[in-house]
């Protein structure tokens, strides 16, 4: 169900996945880096942006699903795929569901661990409060651990940005979200077993996924490549793209049979 998404560059397909409750834009600083040496791929989401929309709940396997329906409509038989947040986790599921369609796997301000029962039941409650009051007041709550203080005081274009694509979230979309993240299944055995690089990057002043939550998920990939992005909250690639883009190129260019 993926009906908007970019499709730049030419070279080895990179996918983009953006987080919730965002949408493609947030990928715009590595758009324009990365398509001058990949075909960077770039969708929104069921039920965020320009995407259809979504009710209900949306499975993680449904994102996975609709990502992989993408990349056969556009001929890509595999791809570097790179997830941030719930991104990250929708990465994941492609990668356990799909594992011989990816090439490599960036996963970003991410956990992947299952909720437990207690922040499951929080999820399907602010689903319901979404629906019920709009996607404002949770984007206002959400902003103030969204990007670290000091992005907030330098870069006000970003904090502005940031505001914008929450608010401008189908409530509908992001409550399906919401409650498909909460059934979501430990991925510690697929990423155990991964057979494809992986990086692991964070901001060094998140909130949401700490550096320790993001030492846990390098810990859990033989293999894996830690990076943690300084001066950064949750969304490195756009409080600190330059650097962001840095870790990412040099993990790409590392990659067999470029």
């Amino acid at each position: 169900m993926v009906n908007a998404y970019d499709d730049e560059g030419d070279g080895p397909p990179l996918l983009l996945v953006h987080g919730h409750p965002f949408d493609r834009s947030m990928w715009w600083p590595q758009l324009d880096h990365f398509r001058d040496g990949y075909r960077v791929v770039v969708p929104d989401l069921r039920g965020y942006g320009e995407a259809a929309g979504a009710s209900g709940t949306t499975p993680l396997p449904a994102f996975a699903d609709d990502l992989i329906s993408l990349l056969d409509h556009l001929g890509i038989d595999r791809a570097v795929v790179c997830g941030l947040s719930m991104g990250g986790q929708i990465t994941m599921e492609l990668h356990r569901s799909h594992p011989e369609r990816v090439r490599a796997l960036v996963l970003a301000d991410t956990t992947h661990e299952a909720d437990e029962p207690a922040a499951a039941r929080a999820r399907h409650e602010t689903a319901d409060r979404v629906e019920r009051e709009g996607i404002g007041p949770y984007a206002e709550e959400l902003m103030r651990r969204m990007i670290s203080p000091r992005t907030a005081v330098e870069q006000p274009e970003v904090a502005d940005h940031v505001r914008r694509m929450m608010r401008a979230a189908p409530p509908a979309g992001a409550a399906a979200a919401l409650r498909g993240r909460a059934a979501r299944p430990d991925y510690t055995p697929s990423l155990a077993s991964a057979r494809v690089p992986v990086l692991v990057v964070v901001g060094e002043e998140d909130e949401f996924t700490p550096v320790a939550t993001a030492r846990r998920l390098h810990e859990t990939v033989p293999g894996s490549a830690l990076a943690v992005v300084p001066r950064a909250g949750h969304l490195p690639n756009l409080e600190q793209p330059a650097l962001f883009n840095r870790v990412v190129d040099e993990f790409l260019a590392g990659l067999p049979d470029r």
